[in-house]
């Protein structure tokens, strides 16, 4: 234990955590695959931890029931490095995963993760398990990000350059 420093306060906050560990360790980028299995187990048990608290928009914590496993966004995060790619962006924003670049060639793919496509926003999103959208006000991507935390994950691929990791917004 003790990958996860601090401890995380919310299951956002937990899934943003584990995302930067995997983005350093896994193998697929040049990781090792023990220290790997460590944070799998780390991230499985503060998952029960955490998994019912969230951060709202103004920054405060509230208690709210999830069916959601630590397998399930675990497993999102592999299949996404199993797909490699190249000139998409992964981001997260609150409790969604969101897809933006040239996600043309991948649409079967994500569709299979169980995607759906925004067309406003020209994204590809993932909501929590359980979402339901409660409010009519439709919100761009860019005022999203100001609501909520938002983290790039994978950077785009520039001309002939490999692909560059990178961990922050």
């Amino acid at each position: 234990m003790g990958y996860f420093k601090p401890i995380p306060e919310t299951l956002d906050e937990l899934k943003s955590a584990y995302r930067k560990l995997a983005m350093q360790h896994h193998p697929d980028v040049g990781g090792d695959g023990e220290t790997m299995k460590a944070i799998i187990n780390e991230y499985e048990a503060l998952f029960n931890r955490v998994k019912s608290f969230h951060r709202n928009k103004d920054g405060k914590i509230y208690e709210k029931e999830t069916n959601e496993t630590p397998e399930e966004f675990r497993d999102i995060i592999e299949a996404l490095f199993k797909i490699k790619m190249a000139d998409v962006d992964i981001e997260l924003i609150g409790s969604f995963i969101w897809l933006t670049g040239n996600t043309k060639p991948y649409k079967e793919e994500i569709k299979a993760l169980k995607f759906r496509w925004s067309q406003n926003k020209t994204a590809w999103y993932l909501p929590p398990e359980g979402y339901r959208r409660r409010s009519r006000k439709h919100y761009d991507l860019e005022e999203i990000r100001t609501m909520f935390d938002s983290e790039i994950i994978r950077e785009k691929k520039s001309d002939n350059k490999p692909m560059q990791y990178k961990i922050g917004a």
